[in-house]
């Protein structure tokens, strides 16, 4: 088994900055932006040709594998059984978009819902962190540490400022309380940088109400190979084929944040 997932990691490097390669070379060209779900939830020709680029690849390379994907090229899936690649082409669009800069290419690699290999690679700052299950976590190649433990009170926490007004999705008070109570605040505008820095420790903790599960997949296989924590806002276990809010955080500031804040 162990040849089998060098064989699959060697292929998804190789993809993955043949895709970063693509991208760059896409600002020297026209883009066409259309609008989804609402006019912030943007989709570009580059996204679609990418996870298209992906596919293809896959499919040709590992025909027995599944693809969840974000723009449409990508199986219908009911469950995780067998080797599934959940993929987004452009995580961060809207930063692609107005900044040419803060997205990343995102791939996390299941075995019958058990994540094997991660990776989330920053195009534009050519970083990419890589964790294969039970190796722990690299940045470019070198090996980071494991997470330690820290109180909020010392913490960065990755947080959109929608989150601390009044909204639909939950009740925003107990996040003011943590965001006074943080050492500070930061968003970034892609949920897998923001789910990768925390597994490097460049932020302390990662808060979403709702991301789908190509936004966080490759960075649960980080934050878990890195000694994080990462569950629901309830603190239960993610949904890898349903939209899922997510708490990601070092030990420790983890349990803070969910007894005291979002329980408490």
């Amino acid at each position: 088994m162990e040849g089998k997932w060098e064989e699959i990691d060697q292929y998804a490097r190789q993809w993955i900055a043949e895709a970063g390669q693509r991208i760059r070379a896409s600002f020297a060209e026209p883009l066409t932006v259309e609008t989804k779900e609402n006019r912030n939830d943007l989709v570009t020709n580059v996204d679609r040709g990418i996870e298209q680029f992906f596919a293809e690849h896959i499919r040709r390379q590992f025909p027995g594998h599944r693809l969840l994907g974000e723009e449409g090229f990508g199986d219908e899936l009911a469950a995780l059984d067998g080797v599934v690649w959940v993929i987004d082409p452009i995580d961060g669009t809207m930063n692609f978009v107005h900044q040419r800069r803060h997205f990343a290419v995102s791939v996390g690699i299941f075995e019958d819902g058990v994540g094997q290999l991660g990776y989330v690679y920053d195009v534009v700052f050519d970083e990419l962190y890589t964790a294969q299950k039970g190796k722990g976590l690299f940045l470019n190649g070198e090996p980071l540490g494991r997470l330690q433990p820290a109180p909020v009170a010392e913490s960065i926490i990755a947080i959109n400022g929608t989150w601390l007004m009044e909204n639909k999705r939950l009740d925003h008070r107990p996040l003011v309380r943590l965001a006074k109570d943080a050492r500070g605040t930061r968003s970034y505008g892609s949920a897998a940088l923001e789910l990768a820095y925390v597994a490097a420790g460049r932020l302390d903790a990662y808060i979403s109400p709702r991301l789908s599960p190509w936004d966080f997949a490759g960075g649960m296989i980080l934050i878990e190979e890195a000694g994080g924590i990462m569950t629901n806002l309830d603190g239960k276990p993610i949904d890898l084929l349903n939209r899922s809010s997510v708490l990601a955080a070092k030990p420790g500031v983890h349990e803070e944040i969910l007894y005291r804040y979002l329980r408490g």
